[in-house]
């Protein structure tokens, strides 16, 4: 660690001091009695650190008193300024994703009360993980995913976290991207009620992709900062919230079983007064489900909830930033994206049963693709992944600049570029990269669980000292359980994956 931030870590340790002796957050009662606390091996090489700490406070009560002292319970690697709501809009946001469009598919495939389990077992374990990443960081001292791995395995940890981070929020940025280029142009062409389009280069996915990412990705991807897009996730999710009410409508307002607006658009009138439509097997929901596409189901719910690269982003620009103050944001934020998904989920899933699709908003197309509603949805999640995608991409130039330029400071230059050339190449996958579903499964079965479990779990194991935590302590047993189920869902999932593509009945081509 000493060698990639040595301006850092020399001032570290006031705040590293409050989160060690019982990893309950900075409580001010504990201040002198934690630095006293503090295991020489937490140093970094750098014996003075405490000292200098120490002798910085007779002078600070002395002069600056509130300032100061407020100043010794934070870390000292970026002096947070996001409020507690611009925190949860942006954590929001990163969770939040295309990921909501694949959740009505995902049900269909596991029935309403299977995937309730999952995605509430999903989401507790994410709750749980981010505890373990800010216990980790807390006595680190340092908010960096990369440096919790250094911290714990060296150069090789910290690469490892580096490159899980690059290759998950590629594939989320991507997934994101895939959404404008296949949505937009349906949007464009609703609007004109264009029914066959002749080609028109407003029409075509590739080049509206680029003119977005130019646009609007690329000016909010250049803030300095990750707390400035708080606004811009607050408008994202009001978007999402409209999508879900939209959905929750359109339940109420869709016959069942529906008839394709290309076959006959007055059968689906003669379904309303069918009294046999009541008892159609088509229409009943079925609780629990298991066949091919089941494969699917916990890589998509596992990718939904992956935030884990820019919850330390996050809590370094939180004001008055504490472990316990950070976990709230983590909850609240997860606690509303699961009320969100599983609604979302449900109520497209008892729209269309078993007709559902990979990408929700397609099979609305279906029924008529001149609905205003769903037109108005299609803009609104449009904008919400576009605005996602800023949010996502920080942590990615984070992580490049971590493992490439570790002892470099801010640099504009740098910054632009790394920003402007992970766009392009997100922006080439996207244009020429067959599907999305796959991106979704293989990304999500091997560097979600890498994130979610078994990184925060093993760093945990590593970094917490064996002073404080014994290695057959029940927290770090809890620790090694869950990387063990980090391990098993990455298995099982790609092994599913593997089977259902050999067996040739992946509907991967649908899209996503």
């Amino acid at each position: 660690m000493s060698e990639d931030k040595p301006a850092e870590t020399v001032e570290s340790t006031p705040a590293e001091a409050n989160a060690i002796p019982n990893g309950k957050g900075h409580e001010p009662g504990e201040e002198i009695t934690a630095s006293a606390k503090t295991p020489p091996a937490e140093d970094g090489g750098n014996p003075h650190r405490t000292e200098n700490a120490e002798a910085n406070l007779p002078e600070s009560q002395e002069f600056l008193s509130g300032a100061e002292d407020k100043k010794t319970t934070r870390f000292t690697d970026f002096e947070g300024k996001t409020s507690f709501g611009m925190s949860v809009f942006n954590l929001g946001n990163a969770i939040m994703g295309s990921g909501i469009l694949g959740l009505a598919y995902a049900m269909a495939n596991t029935g309403v009360i299977l995937f309730l389990v999952l995605l509430t077992v999903v989401a507790g374990l994410s709750s749980y993980s981010i505890h373990l990443l800010l216990k980790c960081s807390g006595i680190v001292g340092i908010r960096a995913y990369e440096q919790l791995g250094y911290r714990a395995f060296g150069t090789p940890g910290k690469m490892a976290a580096g490159i899980a981070i690059t290759l998950q929020n590629i594939g989320a940025m991507s997934s994101y991207l895939y959404i404008v280029k296949y949505e937009f142009p349906l949007v464009i062409q609703a609007f004109l009620r264009v029914d066959k389009p002749a080609g028109e280069w407003y029409m075509n996915g590739n080049y509206l992709v680029i003119i977005v990412s130019v646009a609007v990705i690329l000016p909010l991807a250049l803030m300095k900062q990750l707390g400035y897009l708080g606004y811009t996730s607050g408008f994202s999710l009001s978007c999402m919230v409209f999508f879900l009410i939209s959905v929750i409508y359109k339940k109420f307002n869709t016959p069942c079983p529906f008839v394709d607006f290309a076959h006959n658009s007055t059968a689906s009138v003669m379904n309303v007064t069918d009294p046999g439509g009541e008892d159609n097997p088509a229409c009943i929901p079925k609780m629990a489900n298991l066949n091919s596409q089941t494969a699917y189901t916990i890589p998509i719910l596992a990718f939904a909830f992956v935030c884990h690269p820019e919850v330390l982003p996050i809590y370094t620009e939180l004001r008055n930033a504490t472990k316990k103050k950070m976990q709230h944001v983590a909850n609240i934020s997860i606690a509303v994206m699961y009320g969100m998904y599983f609604l979302a989920a449900l109520f497209g899933y008892l729209t269309f049963y078993g007709e559902v699709e990979a990408e929700l908003l397609h099979t609305y197309s279906r029924i008529d693709p001149y609905d205003t509603l769903i037109l108005c949805v299609r803009v609104a999640v449009l904008t919400a992944v576009t605005l996602t995608v800023p949010i996502v991409l920080f942590p990615v130039r984070r992580a490049i600049q971590q493992m490439m330029f570790p002892n470099k400071t801010f640099y504009w230059p740098r910054h632009i570029a790394i920003a402007f050339v992970l766009l392009t190449f997100i922006n080439l996958l996207v244009i020429f990269a067959p599907n999305i579903l796959g991106i979704f499964g293989v990304i999500g079965a091997t560097s979600a669980p890498c994130l979610i479990f078994i990184f925060p779990a093993v760093f945990y194991i590593r970094i917490v000292p064996k002073e404080e935590e014994p290695l057959r302590s029940t927290p770090k047993i809890l620790a090694a359980c869950f990387a063990g189920i980090g391990f098993l869902f990455m298995i099982m999932s790609l092994s599913f994956i593997i089977i259902d593509w050999t067996s040739g009945t992946s509907k991967a081509s649908s899209g996503h």
